[in-house]
């Protein structure tokens, strides 16, 4: 029988638990994937919290992204066939050794990707490729401020943002992080707590601030992000692992900001055209080599609870996958 992570009762993520699962026959319009790996998200650890705006009803599994191979299809299924190396796209269920889901919540694994990068690929390139293009309109030329530029939607925005043709300046709480982020792309690099970051970005701009700040951080590090913008800055709210943020209204007036919410995956539901430009330019990228995950931890499907923790604990430089022989 296959397994699968479930979450019986909202709490941390040592409540999770490995269960077998009786495997389901498929109904037309379905196919069937053998997971291989999946990509661990803060939603998914927020969810299992119960902390998060989409709360499945119990019991359930996370997981949000996946990647795997096409292992059975319905007779009528079209454009799919036994074997395709695949990324799932889900809300939830993604932590499973297999999975049953539609065609639509299918696309093909990059060439140049293996299982790991594949399973975490989307979520964070995505949200970042939303934020910047989108809701940002990143110009050339244009300095763009990434908080959080050590983990996997911060790469991910400084890869994009030097594709953009943006100046990149790359905030992180390690020198380690900051070396990856710079092997990435990034123009130049602040060190939280060796000066305070507004001060650095206007001295590495002249005094005239940030066009666009990328901000999965929240807390303290937005409040601070208001006074190191130039004038009409966009200031893109990411989400906020360091707290939730408040936007002082007179700072936002000065400068003639805006303040924006990301919600890439509710754009792609709302206008489904959205997401496919989205993926069409992200699967060139990829098939490139321009842009990458970087999977700095692979733990098996058991150790999910660890896995998570590499997150919340920020120990993780970029993305962590859960492996699945």
């Amino acid at each position: 029988m296959p397994k699968a992570i479930v979450c019986r009762e909202l709490g941390p993520p040592e409540t999770l638990r490995l269960e077998e699962f009786v495997s389901q026959p498929l109904k037309p319009g379905q196919v069937r994937v053998r997971i291989r790996a999946a990509g661990i998200n803060f939603p998914d650890i927020l969810m299992a919290a119960g902390e998060y705006q989409l709360k499945p009803d119990l019991p359930f599994t996370p997981g949000m992204e996946a990647a795997g191979d096409i292992s059975e299809i319905a007779d009528n299924v079209t454009g799919s066939k036994v074997g395709d190396r695949v990324i799932v796209k889900l809300r939830f269920g993604g932590y499973a050794e297999e999975v049953v889901v539609t065609p639509s919540q299918l696309t093909h694994l990059p060439s140049t990707f293996d299982y790991a990068e594949g399973a975490t690929f989307l979520a964070a390139h995505g949200t970042a490729h939303h934020a910047l293009v989108d809701r940002g309109q990143l110009k050339p030329g244009e300095v763009l401020l990434v908080h959080g530029a050590g983990g996997g939607v911060g790469l991910a925005a400084v890869e994009i943002g030097k594709l953009l043709g943006a100046t990149v300046i790359a905030a992180a709480s390690s020198q380690e992080k900051l070396d990856v982020a710079k092997a990435r792309g990034a123009d130049h690099a602040i060190l939280y707590g060796a000066e305070p970051f507004r001060d650095a970005v206007k001295r590495i701009t002249d005094g005239k601030g940030a066009d666009v700040v990328f901000d999965p951080v929240g807390g303290e590090i937005f409040e601070q992000s208001l006074r190191c913008i130039n004038w009409s800055a966009r200031l893109l709210v990411i989400g906020f692992t360091g707290g939730i943020g408040v936007a002082k209204t007179n700072l936002v007036l000065i400068k003639g900001a805006s303040v924006l919410g990301v919600r890439a995956g509710e754009a792609a539901r709302r206008d489904p055209t959205i997401g496919e430009a989205r993926l069409k330019t992200l699967f060139a990228w990829a098939e490139a080599g321009k842009i990458r995950p970087n999977v700095s931890h692979r733990l098996p499907l058991a150790d999910v609870a660890q896995a998570m923790r590499l997150l919340t604990e920020r120990k993780a430089i970029g993305r962590v996958a859960l492996m699945i022989d």
